[in-house]
């Protein structure tokens, strides 16, 4: 099947990110009929019926968080989450630093929906080039009459502020995006409340995705009908995948909702020359892992959740039959070791205790008993942590130990003590 580019139908058009190009290929034209003849609750309303899903990972129905802002509310926010850092994702950044005037006539739209009259931009701070081209492209969209005081001479007013982040990763949780934008540390809150009904400055703030609201504008441009029409019930549209790891050609391709895994790694080049595939992560690294039985499964939120993993951000990293999937596990582990941000003890010492037990049987002083162990640490950050990283960070560890026991056993044999029992105190002489 060949990609189906919506989202990314312009990108790699010279120009594209200046805003004379994107009117002249169809830009802010949704934003031109909204403003002269939809009201707000109509564009909610072909959104909540457009079906559109969540792009940033969770698949929450985008129109149904819009209905949850309390209507007496007079203060809303719109946070657009651009802090893409979890491993294999890309998409937003290949958005930003291609087609930015896309996003922020999405923002406008969103805004204009819920009532919102600020609305921030919450950018990773190493999206260097994304930052410059978002700043212009709110600057053009200023200078245009796109964003200020009373909107193509409507009554409705908008100021879009770009906020850099600082490299957290844990700033990609909502709660704790809002407490970075306040000034404090990027920590996640206690929910409820949920940001709806207290979230930026203690009010009313809807947090999308970037690939989320880009969609935004061709509902409103095409239709209800149109949308629906692509993917499958209620996982509707095109989906941005991202391919990396030990494919030909890794990138980003876009094809409609439940495309089979294949014809996504088909379109990547498939495996390096005289390789095979062994494995991959189909949301990021803190999703279950897929292995071939899996090749044929439906790319979408639904389908993957009843297979016991997720399609997150659909970024899809792959490993090939060379593939150590201990190596794999430690290096995840390490990651979610160093980007925990330390507020609960089950991931502030879940994530250590599993590196240091990974680092010794990658280093041949692994016993039998800690393949045990630590799914018994994962298990316990999955109930006990306080928000959703250590979650994410059990998951691709014990799906590999389930799916490739025999990567961790043939380790485990390097060490002539193996079976002897655990003792409570390990020395750890390969973590530094």
């Amino acid at each position: 099947m060949p990609e189906m580019r919506v989202l990314s139908e312009f990108i790699g058009q010279p120009n594209q990110c200046a805003i004379e190009t994107y009117e002249k290929n169809g830009g802010y034209r949704a934003l031109r009929t909204a403003l002269t003849s939809l009201k707000p609750e109509v564009v909610i309303d072909m959104v909540q019926r457009s079906e559109l899903r969540g792009r940033g990972g969770a698949g929450f129905l985008t129109g149904m968080k819009w209905a949850f802002i309390p209507k007496e509310a007079k203060e809303r926010y719109l946070v657009c989450n651009c802090d893409e850092s979890e491993p294999g994702t890309f998409k937003d950044r290949y958005l930003i630093e291609n087609d930015p005037h896309q996003l922020i006539e999405g923002i406008i739209l969103a805004s204009y929906a819920i009532g919102a009259h600020y609305a921030f931009i919450y950018c990773r701070g190493e999206f260097y080039e994304g930052l410059v081209k978002l700043r212009k492209a709110v600057q053009e969209a200023k200078q245009k009459g796109y964003i200020g005081s009373r909107i193509l001479g409507s009554e409705f007013s908008l100021e879009v502020i770009v906020h850099p982040g600082a490299g957290a990763y844990i700033a990609g949780e909502e709660t704790a995006q809002l407490n970075s934008l306040e000034g404090y540390r990027a920590t996640p809150r206690l929910k409820p409340p949920f940001p709806a009904a207290v979230g930026l400055y203690g009010k009313p703030t809807i947090i999308n995705n970037v690939e989320t609201l880009c969609n935004v504008v061709h509902i409103v441009n095409r239709g209800v009908e149109w949308f629906v029409s692509i993917g499958r019930a209620k996982n509707t549209g095109t989906k941005i995948y991202q391919v990396s790891g030990q494919v030909q050609k890794p990138g980003c391709f876009e094809f409609p909702l439940a495309t089979p895994l294949r014809e996504v790694l088909d379109a990547a080049g498939g495996c390096l020359h005289g390789r095979r595939f062994k494995a991959c992560y189909p949301g990021g690294s803190s999703s279950v892992i897929l292995t071939d039985r899996d090749l044929d499964i439906a790319m979408d939120f639904d389908t993957l959740v009843a297979r016991g993993s997720a399609l997150g951000t659909a970024s899809i990293i792959v490993m090939d039959d060379t593939a150590d999937m201990v190596q794999v596990a430690h290096r995840l582990m390490e990651f979610y070791q160093n980007e925990s941000c330390g507020k609960c003890t089950p991931c502030r010492e879940g994530t250590r205790w599993t590196v240091q037990i990974l680092a010794r049987i990658l280093h041949g002083g692994g016993v039998t008993e800690d393949l045990k162990v630590i799914t018994g640490v994962c298990k316990s950050m999955e109930a006990t942590s306080f928000c959703p990283l250590a979650v994410g960070a059990s998951f691709p560890i014990v799906s590999a130990i389930e799916e490739f026991r025999g990567d961790f056993e043939a380790h485990i044999r390097r060490n002539p003590h193996a079976n002897e029992p655990l003792k409570m105190k390990v020395n750890y002489p390969y973590v530094k």
